[in-house]
């Protein structure tokens, strides 16, 4: 930390229990330099931290007047460069940033250099929370079974950590059955201010900031802490002391006014807020909540709402630190010292809100009355396709049709509900499983054209619009006591009526920390929960990561001989199509409450406010509103089971209370001893062939397209985090190194391996790839055709004619339309992009953190100018593509490219570049962000001392 006092800004902070310095940004106002007393909270964050670090090289006294003169409705296209406090990590895209700071001590030493250069220089924790699956579920067995399993499948994962723990400086693990990362952050490693000590021993206190390798990163928001999501190698980067560079943002200001009303919830609300904010358009913004509606919502409230900023599109979701943040830094155990600094520094600062703190001045603005919220839905595929409850079914039937291409409802719907006991259905006499009490049904009254399945004794017929999921899972609302204790409630009422899952739905609950059971067992909600099926299975991100587990054989087999449109409702944040489980092609984000509701519905071919769940064991007919809590009833359940205690318990021994994870065996050295047998750690090829001197900006000549995709192409279509299909490049790859399917994992655990990961690179099953059309289709999943051949050769996989490119030295392209790499932040889309040879993406838009990503590896990412696609150009992914980079390489340069069709025809045009910065300039040309710090740390050890 640089030890200056810039702009006379450094100031002493009294507390209770000692002396803080602090850098008053309110001292720029004083001197002239900006209105710094109306800039949003989160422009103020950013100031404040480029304040305190202006050093005259990397923060300039030039950059501190620019953002202090921050215009709302125009701020200049200026890169930022900010500093994060800490990095967080989730084990997903952990490891392979440990795994990449493994391979740069080898590059290091290999050039000459010292390897124990290679070390975080901000702290950076990694929670363990990505890896456990649902195989078990239904059973109070189930939460040992899947640790097992999890151990079993991952120790080589874990492993690998615990030498990272032990060998790197700065960097820790949060054991695997402790909670997801998010929750994590939020009760327990956040600070909302930290600490450091300076060059000159002074304690400096500044508000606590994070970058995360999880787009969910933004939860934290909640807590008044700025923070957001970047890719792996952005992250690393971070880790290695620079500075993570942002455009200059818009500040979207979203006033929310009234208080929820009766029946809406936090989920609710945010499907809401995503939904109006994706219309409105907030990518590459900052949006800000203030109002007197803000009062209203607790804490976990505004996590909600933060969480969700990737699915609305913003870089962040920000709510200003008040009582409310106080508040919940008490409830959850952070200590009275810490309390009294968060509030004495920012009332300090004059950043600390209230009703009397001024209206900021805002890029843009929104509002929502908050009493207007209904209960809501979201897909079946986009999260920020909000269905009103009251209109689920009518849409669904609808997306059965237009979405699905079902010849019309009456194809499998459902003609009348279940009707009770008595009379013979369609498909005769329905036996349930009556382990759990229910008693055998009959007459569900379905069509003749379901498909019969015949499981452990039960026999039912299976139809569009079955949910064969209903999971409680993901940081978005298992952080949130209020929605969570709903849940619970609904299962209290239901199960006192008679009611269970029906048969075919695989439940699971997956909290988000252990907090969750200790608040479930006090209020004595567990055995409810258990008693409709929702047994615990894992503290961790289950299904909402793709991590569902496979489907029972008999569900998994009927869907497949049907062609069956099942259906899964989570209370997650994503749904994109191929992520939940490749069996089920329609996903629903929902409350946690209405996940169990859905769970004894068993369809979302229902009315919930008209047609009955079941039938109560009396013989009446039960609906959503016979089980829903009130508000009162959460609140009083919530004021008679939650404490702080909790908290801090669960919390005390974090590191060290996984007796499993205790039992993994430690390796401490400077290098990794890499091993060449493992399917799960391998030494990415990234710096073979790295020079002391960076190549330069090339041309790229001749290139032939890999992969041609429409829109919203995700980056779980790019590098899918779920199951590793058998004949797949992946799987065969997997089965060739001796690994039974049984232990395949999923892509998500195995990003540690190059070999895996790029052979899984558009590996997703519902990948449309143009250039593998038949009869004017596309072939889905992991397809191309060879481009050389002008669309006659056969569908091959897409890795096996990139090898081919690569072995003939031919560079390769992807095109692609609007918002390409959107979705979870996932560094091996850009990685698993570049070892497939490919040398630049030119789409119609990107998203935020995957066209970083992509510059960080190497890829050119091309935008096409206004008016123009891939379409109206004529483009059809079978030219030879020359693109011709000027010199110099300036940010958003314009390339020019030449596509010459197989028949001699050339089609020329002008592209974008999307390098957005200088600096991002300097990455793409050392081929990358790692080698570009490999060599910088290369010649600090070599200046003299």
């Amino acid at each position: 930390m640089s030890s200056p006092n810039p702009f006379n800004a450094r100031k002493s902070l009294k507390t209770s229990h000692g002396e803080f310095f602090y850098y008053d940004i309110q001292e720029l106002e004083k001197q002239g330099v900006g209105q710094v007393s109306r800039l949003p909270f989160s422009i103020k964050v950013l100031l404040e931290a480029m304040l305190r670090n202006l050093d005259g090289f990397v923060v300039t006294a030039d950059d501190v007047s620019v953002l202090a003169n921050w215009k709302a409705d125009a701020p200049l296209e200026t890169e930022l460069p900010f500093m994060p406090g800490r990095v967080v990590l989730q084990d997903f895209t952990g490891v392979p940033c440990v795994v990449d700071l493994a391979a740069m001590r080898d590059a290091m030493k290999r050039l000459g250099g010292d390897a124990n250069e290679i070390n975080p220089l901000v702290p950076c924790d990694l929670v363990i929370d990505h890896s456990v699956q649902v195989d078990a579920f239904g059973s109070k067995t189930a939460l040992t079974i899947n640790a097992e399993k999890e151990f079993e499948r991952n120790r080589e994962r874990y492993e690998f950590l615990k030498w990272g723990q032990k060998s790197l400086r700065n960097f820790t693990c949060v054991p695997p059955a402790t909670g997801i990362v998010h929750q994590v952050n939020l009760e327990y490693l956040a600070g909302a201010v930290l600490t450091k000590k300076d060059d000159e021993g002074r304690t400096v206190a500044f508000p606590d900031s994070c970058v995360g390798t999880d787009s969910h990163t933004t939860m934290i928001n909640g807590l008044g802490v700025v923070g957001w999501g970047v890719g792996g190698i952005e992250a690393e980067a971070v880790m290695l002391g620079q500075p993570v560079y942002i455009l200059t943002p818009k500040v979207v200001g979203f006033k929310l006014s009234g208080k929820l009303p009766e029946g809406a919830t936090a989920t609710d609300l945010v499907l809401t807020v995503t939904q109006m904010l994706r219309a409105h358009g907030v990518v590459e913004k900052f949006v800000e909540f203030y109002g007197p509606g803000i009062a209203t919502l607790s804490l976990p409230d505004r996590a909600t709402i933060g969480n969700m900023a990737p699915e609305y599109g913003a870089t962040v979701g920000m709510f200003p630190v008040d009582k409310v943040t106080l508040d919940y830094l008490r409830l959850t155990g952070r200590s009275a010292e810490q309390i009294e600094l968060v509030e004495k520094y920012f009332k300090a600062m004059g950043m600390f809100h209230d009703e009397t703190s001024p209206e900021p001045a805002f890029s843009e603005r929104l509002e929502l009355d908050l009493s207007t919220v209904e209960p809501s839905m979201a897909g079946p595929r986009r999260p920020q396709d909000r269905i009103a409850l009251t209109n689920m079914k009518a849409q669904w039937r609808k997306d059965l049709v237009d979405t699905f291409g079902k010849r019309d409802v009456a194809e499998a719907v459902r003609i009348d509900r279940w009707s009770g006991e008595g009379g013979e259905s369609a498909q005769g006499v329905r036996k349930l499983d009556n382990s759990t009490g229910a008693r055998e049904e009959q007459g569900d009254a379905r069509t003749t054209n379901g498909v019969l399945v015949e499981d452990a004794g039960r026999t039912y017929s299976l139809h569009h619009g079955d949910v064969v999921i209903a999971a409680i899972t993901s940081c978005t609302n298992t952080s949130n006591p209020d929605v969570m204790l709903a849940a619970g409630l609904v299962a209290r009422k239901a199960r006192a009526l008679g009611l269970t899952r029906k048969p075919w739905v695989k439940t699971s609950l997956a909290p988000g920390s252990k907090v969750v059971t200790e608040y479930y067992n006090k209020a004595n909600l567990t055995e409810d929960l258990e008693a409709i099926g929702f047994h615990t299975v894992g503290y961790g991100c289950t299904t909402c990561i793709g991590n569902s587990g496979p489907l029972p054989d008999a569900t998994a087999a009927a869907i497949e001989k049907g062609d069956i449109v099942a259906t899964s409702v989570l209370s997650g944040n994503r749904n994109f199509e191929g992520r939940i489980n490749p069996h089920v092609k329609a996903n629903y984000l929902a409350s946690p409450p209405l996940v169990v509701a859905y769970a004894i519905a068993g369809t979302v071919d229902i009315d919930l406010f008209h047609d009955p769940l079941g039938t109560s064991r009396d013989g009446k007919p039960v609906y959503l509103k016979d089980v829903w809590p009130t508000h009162a009833e959460v609140q009083a359940v919530k004021a008679q089971c939650i404490n702080s205690e909790q908290y801090r318990s669960q919390y005390e021994n974090v590191f060290n209370g996984n007796e499993m994870w205790n039992e993994v065996p430690v390796r401490e050295s400077d290098l990794y001893a890499w091993d060449e047998s493992s399917t799960y750690i391998q030494n990415p090829p990234f710096f073979e062939d790295m020079t002391e001197e960076p190549r330069g900006v090339q041309p790229i000549k001749g290139a032939r397209c890999l992969v041609f995709v429409g829109d919203s192409v995700t980056t779980d279509h790019i590098s899918p985090a779920g199951a590793i299909p058998v004949d797949s490049p992946a799987g065969k790859y997997l089965l060739e190194k001796g690994v039974p399917v049984s232990m395949f994992n999923s892509f998500g655990s195995r990003r540690g391996n190059d070999r895996v990961m790029t052979r899984g690179t558009f590996g997703n099953i519902r990948v449309k790839n143009k250039l593998a059309s038949e009869h004017g289709k596309p072939k889905e999943g992991w397809w191309t055709r060879d481009s050389q051949r002008g669309g006659t050769g056969p569908i091959e996989p897409i890795y096996d004619v990139a090898m081919r490119f690569r072995t003939e030295n031919l560079p390769s392209i992807v095109l692609a339309g609007k918002d390409y790499g959107m979705g979870s932040s996932r560094d091996w889309a850009a990685k698993g992009t570049m070892l497939l040879g490919v040398r630049a993406v030119i789409a119609e838009s990107f998203e935020r953190i995957h066209r970083s990503n992509l510059v960080g590896m190497g890829v050119l990412p091309l935008q096409f100018l206004p008016g123009q696609t891939a379409a109206t150009l004529g483009l059809t992914g079978f030219e030879v593509f020359d693109l011709d980079l000027p010199d110099p390489f300036e940010p958003r340069a314009m390339v020019h490219v030449k596509a010459t069709t197989p028949d001699g025809r050339v089609i020329e045009f002008d592209a974008m570049s999307r390098v957005d910065t200088p600096v991002e300039v300097e990455y793409y040309r050392h081929g990358g962000i790692l080698p570009f710090v490999i060599r910088k740390k290369l010649n600090e050890s070599m200046q003299p001392a």
